[in-house]
């Protein structure tokens, strides 16, 4: 494994290495499009720092410490603002975050690397940012859309579905998963009868359903936020009787969404990432007794995000960003002792006496090419308001 050295003490942020505080961005969209999802990543993403923390076993007895951030998830300038305020004004080790892939690219090119920030984003999927020019310094916990679009084509076809109508949030993660999922679909041999883009935080989506009406199809595909356009499309589809089925892409998953609509989308399904075995079980008993909703979107990718972090400073020695980006795929892949939520005080043990860690994690852990996650998707139908999961792929 790699060991990152201390080069002079000009290396280290500003701050931390006097203080015993390490203070950890979490930039995630608590206002805008998913507002109702990220308190659940925070809290996830903050529990794990808290375990570290507790464990006393974090850099001689360093304290990890959050610092949120709003990046608003469709605001560039605003998050590029928040990411700059973390840095010069609480002097930031790493980011956990941000979250939508707009703002999390903007972010990345505008502060992280020109400031040599690493982040480790939970829910930014869109296939561009695996080729980024990022200095190293961006990873991500969820998969690529490159590989959701090819999972919700093979769920369609698996259904005997062969004719659908897209519609796509008007950004980078809407249109990279449209992309993604029409050629994949369409190698299949389905036909996408119309893949059309809509703007968030309308009042009426009337025109735009009808268009996707006008075009057909034997269900909607829906590629947008459950918080905004993308319940905004569903709730005119079904009140014009356009369509009355549904399938969703990750971005869609949310309670608050069958809540109000799902007496109405029984039938409908979709895909959002996901894990199962015996790091999702223990991830979930932590949730469970810290009262936070660990089934909520991108948790389990927060919690091992904010994890990853934290072992990899601990693996090079320093609470600098450097350590992070150099021992960050180490602690997240083999060789070495497979570690599971509930068990980083272990880990922290095992890096100090310079052993490796094999990070499974809540989400399964593996890092692949430029620092992103292979990943596994939950396949669910909607059934009597709620989610029902169908299968792993």
């Amino acid at each position: 494994m790699k060991k990152l050295l201390l080069a002079s003490a000009a290396s280290v942020i500003a701050g931390t290495a006097a203080a015993e505080d390490v203070p950890i961005g979490v930039i995630l969209g608590f206002t805008g499009p998913i507002e109702s999802l990220t308190p659940h990543m925070a809290q996830s993403a903050e529990l794990a720092m808290e375990e570290m923390n507790e464990s006393g076993n974090f850099l001689d007895g360093h304290t990890l410490v959050p610092v949120r951030a709003d990046s608003t998830c469709i605001d560039s300038a605003a998050a590029t603002a928040a990411a700059e305020r973390l840095i010069t004004d609480d002097g930031i080790v790493a980011i956990m975050g941000a979250d939508c892939s707009g703002v999390t690219g903007a972010v990345l090119s505008n502060v992280a690397v020109p400031n040599g920030v690493p982040m480790v984003s939970p829910s930014a999927t869109s296939p561009a940012l695996s080729t980024a020019e990022d200095n190293g310094l961006f990873f991500r916990t969820a998969p690529s859309d490159a590989r959701q679009g090819g999972v919700i084509a093979d769920i369609l076809m698996d259904r005997g579905i062969e004719e659908v109508a897209v519609t796509y949030t008007n950004n980078d993660y809407g249109k990279g998963l449209a992309d993604s999922f029409q050629a994949s679909y369409e190698e299949m041999g389905g036909e996408v009868t119309l893949s059309a883009p809509h703007e968030d935080g309308k009042a009426d989506y009337s025109a735009e359903v009808g268009a996707l009406a006008s075009a057909g199809g034997e269900v909607l595909a829906v590629f947008g936020y459950s918080d905004q356009g993308g319940k905004g499309i569903i709730r005119s589809a079904l009140d014009t009787g356009a369509f009355d089925r549904f399938v969703m892409g990750d971005g869609m998953y949310g309670d608050e969404l069958l809540a109000d609509l799902g007496q109405f989308m029984e039938g409908s399904f979709g895909a959002v990432p996901w894990s199962q075995g015996e790091g999702t079980e223990a991830f979930t008993a932590l949730t469970e007794e810290a009262g936070v909703n660990g089934e909520s979107s991108f948790t389990r990718e927060s919690y091992d995000a904010a994890a990853l972090i934290g072992m990899a400073m601990m693996a090079g020695g320093e609470a600098t960003p450097e350590a992070v980006a150099a021992n960050l795929m180490d602690v997240a892949n083999a060789p070495g002792e497979k570690i599971l939520p509930g068990e980083l005080g272990r880990a922290l043990e095992i890096l100090a006496e310079g052993g490796e860690v094999d990070y499974v994690g809540a989400s399964n852990v593996e890092l692949i090419g430029p620092g992103e996650a292979a990943g596994t998707y939950r396949e669910y139908d909607v059934t009597d308001s709620d989610y029902e999961t169908v299968q792993f792929r």
